[in-house]
């Protein structure tokens, strides 16, 4: 069974412009209606079901943004196009901020105009007709959206976790994946930020397009408009032939834009007019050529402090900054540890072609006391140490400098002490804290959570000893060796003793 044609609501006070949106859209096969005014277009859409709204943003009795907020609100199907004048690049940050699915400068190109309707009546049910029956060529993938949802699953399964925190990651995934507007990814280095990249191309529409991922402070700075926008033979020495740059080799899908504050400022300027026109002109070339690319960029860097340096252009920064994503940092999802652990097992085996040594309580424990401060990517790295290392059928991991086995760690008899009667006191856990009727609320950080409360019991046992570190660690029946550890790790200040022992260790 064909699916209907896809129908379109054009809305502009211009009648000039009005007609030729419209006959551009009927000569590519869609059916079409128009209005010259938010109140026009409300009786349409209380009449008619559109697949897309094309609206231009100022209207005389009104804007096109509370057209898109109708349509919000009553969370109907038909995803907006905002057309805004030249220049006004607030009001096209604003649209997108508001869930347009993208945005046209005026005066508008009808090649680009063709290209983004297309986009957007895609996955909505209706098809522009046939291409025999049409006149015009659209630019870009034609019919009704047809990724594939195992590759979109796929992707955000490789996203491995259950915390909450990547739970709402995935979850803010799915959502803007639908549109067009950028998406700046924000996280530390080894949290994953191409992997995130990747889930958001495999879960849009443009899933069957190219996904393109440049890293930004990899490419020596006098090459760089000839490697975004290419450039035509003879533009420079060693350009032999004509060759294409990352924005045409993206058409039709995602440019991912990585460490995007290590570009250098000139080079900022010049992407964000290609961002903004949709259009690069190519080195040595003086026609500029459209482009259909959605921007997805990431940073570890500080870009709203880099903003305030004068590092990073503000006009750039909000027009990439239009959705953040954030990825938090392993040390906040570590009950997530064993789950990943596991899947990057299993990603070495398959590497390898051999079995790895199995994951053991212990072998956790020990991963579990690294800080992990390079996240999954240096996570990823202790596993194949461990892998290379390991000789027999359980995985041998090492321990962190400082902190013992406690396989290998014996009990440590404290020396005689003041006021102690006994060599060594062994350590009893606290009792759990009373939770009368559950009126204890859970943490939101587990793990700030219980360093805090480590922190609490460690400042009164050395109040209680007189800030002596070796009658402090007999004490809590740990070593002298451990309580210099926890009191650096949790940064406790301990005036400095006499005691004669507090060196032996």
């Amino acid at each position: 069974m064909n699916a209907p044609t896809a129908s379109i609501l054009v809305v502009d006070d211009e009648p000039d412009l009005r007609t030729l949106y419209e006959l551009t859209l009927l000569r590519e096969g869609y059916r079409v209606e128009t209005a010259s005014s938010v109140q026009e277009a409300r009786d349409q859409l209380k009449a008619h079901r559109f697949d897309a709204v094309i609206t231009d943003m100022r209207l005389p009795d009104g804007f096109g943004m509370e057209l898109l907020q109708d349509l919000r609100d009553q969370q109907r199907r038909e995803r907006c196009v905002v057309m805004t004048a030249y220049g006004s690049a607030e009001n096209a940050v604003e649209a997108l901020r508001s869930g347009a699915f993208d945005y046209l400068t005026k005066p508008v190109d009808l090649k680009q105009f063709r290209s983004v309707v297309a986009s957007a009546v895609q996955g909505t049910g209706g098809v522009p007709a046939p291409r025999a029956t049409r006149t015009g060529g659209v630019q870009g993938r034609q019919g009704t959206f047809s990724a594939d949802p195992l590759a979109a699953g796929s992707a955000l399964d490789r996203m491995v976790g259950a915390s909450e925190a990547i739970r709402n990651v995935k979850q803010r995934v799915a959502k803007v994946a639908r549109g067009m507007a950028p998406v700046l990814i924000h996280g530390e280095s080894g949290t994953g930020k191409e992997l995130v990249a990747q889930a958001l191309h495999a879960s849009s529409q443009r899933a069957d397009g190219p996904l393109v991922a440049v890293n930004c402070g990899a490419i020596p700075e006098n090459l760089l408009e000839a490697e975004f926008f290419g450039a035509r033979k003879g533009s420079y020495t060693g350009a032999n032939q004509d060759r294409d740059g990352y924005f045409q080799a993206a058409r039709g899908g995602t440019l991912f834009l990585d460490e995007i504050g290590d570009l250098p400022l000139a080079m900022q300027s010049k992407l964000l007019r290609a961002i903004q026109e949709r259009s690069v002109r190519p080195l040595g070339s003086t026609q500029e050529e459209t482009v259909d690319v959605r921007i997805v960029s990431a940073t570890h860097r500080d870009l709203a402090a880099d903003v305030q340096s004068g590092r990073f252009r503000q006009d750039l920064y909000y027009r990439l900054n239009v959705i953040e994503i954030v990825i938090p940092p392993l040390r906040e999802r570590r009950e997530d540890l064993p789950v990943l652990c596991s899947a990057l097992l299993a990603r070495i085996a398959q590497e390898s072609g051999m079995p790895v040594p199995s994951l053991t309580e212990h072998a956790l424990q020990a991963i579990a006391a690294h800080p992990l401060t390079g996240n999954v990517r240096e996570l990823e790295n202790l596993l194949h140490r461990a892998v290379a290392l390991s000789d027999g059928d359980e995985l041998n991991v090492d321990w962190p400098s400082g902190t013992p086995d406690p396989l290998k760690a014996r009990p440590i008899t404290a020396p005689a002490l003041p006021n102690h009667a006994e060599a060594q006191v062994p350590y009893s856990p606290p009792a759990p804290a009373a939770n009368v009727g559950g009126s204890v609320a859970l943490p939101n950080d587990l793990q700030a959570w219980l360093d805090q409360q480590e922190r609490d019991i460690l400042i009164r046992a050395l109040r209680e000893a007189g800030f002596n570190r070796t009658a402090t660690a007999a004490r809590l029946g740990i070593s002298l060796r451990q309580i210099r550890y926890r009191i650096a790790r949790l940064n406790i200040a301990v005036p400095n003793d006499q005691d004669p022992h507090d060196e032996i260790g």
